[in-house]
């Protein structure tokens, strides 16, 4: 489709309260330009993933008249109204109700542009719904990068026993000054992360324990950070009772593709004398998504 079009992920710390997702996910409704082209659920993490596509005005990505920056915002104040991260849990590592939102350009866009409207959304949420907001990628002046900012943040911490992340995080005790918003984070709803960047991927592979040791392992010696494959980030996370997943960024898909990442987890596994079972993308590739955006303005005109 030869437009400006833009992609963006907000991952919501919550999946078991339906009338809270109901209620976001109408918030997005009201602007029929906008398409809920995917939507990935993981009640063991307890988090949701929402994928949007909307075009980009022809003038200034940052106007108000962008509907896609306008939904994005409606969703965060519908996610930050409806939950209270002092009562949330999951295995999921998070850092507020909204612990992430990433833009990524499609078609004709390019990177600066949803920029833009990464910056233009932060300012939002930083001023008008008054919650600490982090920059990164195309979207931070120093092009900081997602997982630097985690780690500064205390995010790959769990902080509480076992391998769950429950309640409030104590962030207002961190030295990491918000872009944008206040200092201090509320402890009903955490703090949120923007940024821009080209095509990410996210590729998960479970792994037949329940012992995170060994995990860890094999998520560091994968990741480009532990020596690994370059372009590759990797986390190992508690599943559900009885397995763990190396949970997987893959920075630049055409580089290092999931089947190569697939090969890797599953050669380290069987040196941990454990087995690798085959991994799954939590979103859909570039291609099928411009088409879901293009059957979604279809059904809805």
């Amino acid at each position: 489709m030869k437009s400006l079009l833009a992609c963006c992920k907000v991952y919501i710390s919550e999946s078991r309260n339906i009338s809270s997702l109901e209620s976001i996910e109408r918030a997005v409704k009201i602007f029929p330009e906008v398409v809920i082209v995917n939507k990935f659920t993981d009640d063991a993490y307890n988090r949701v993933g929402y994928t949007l596509v909307s075009q980009l005005p022809m003038e200034e990505a940052s106007t108000g008249s962008n509907p896609l920056k306008n939904a994005v915002f409606d969703m965060v104040k519908e996610a930050l109204r409806t939950i209270d991260l002092q009562v949330q849990r999951g295995s999921h590592p998070r850092l507020g109700v909204v612990d992430h939102i990433c833009f990524h350009p499609l078609s004709l866009a390019s990177l600066n542009q949803v920029a833009s409207v990464a910056k233009s959304v932060a300012i939002n949420i930083g001023q008008n719904l008054e919650v600490p907001t982090y920059l990164y990628g195309a979207a931070h002046e120093e092009g900081r990068t997602l997982d630097s900012l985690r780690r500064e943040l205390g995010y790959f911490r769990p902080n509480s026993q076992g391998k769950e992340w429950a309640g409030s995080l104590e962030l207002e005790a961190q030295t990491v000054k918000p872009d944008v918003g206040p200092s201090k984070a509320s402890k009903s709803t955490g703090v949120v992360v923007i940024g821009a960047t080209k095509w990410v991927d996210n590729y998960n592979i479970p792994i037949q324990s329940t012992d995170l040791g060994p995990v860890k392992r094999i998520s560091r010696l994968v990741s480009g950070r532990g020596g690994g494959l370059d372009s590759v980030q990797a986390m190992a996370l508690a599943h559900g009772e009885k397995s763990t997943e190396v949970a997987c960024n893959l920075l630049d898909p055409v580089k290092v593709n999931a089947d190569q990442v697939q090969r890797r987890v599953e050669e380290l596994a069987a040196r941990e004398g454990l087995t690798a079972g085959k991994g799954y993308f939590t979103d859909f590739p570039q291609v099928e998504i411009i088409e879901r955006y293009v059957e979604g303005v279809k059904e809805g005109a």
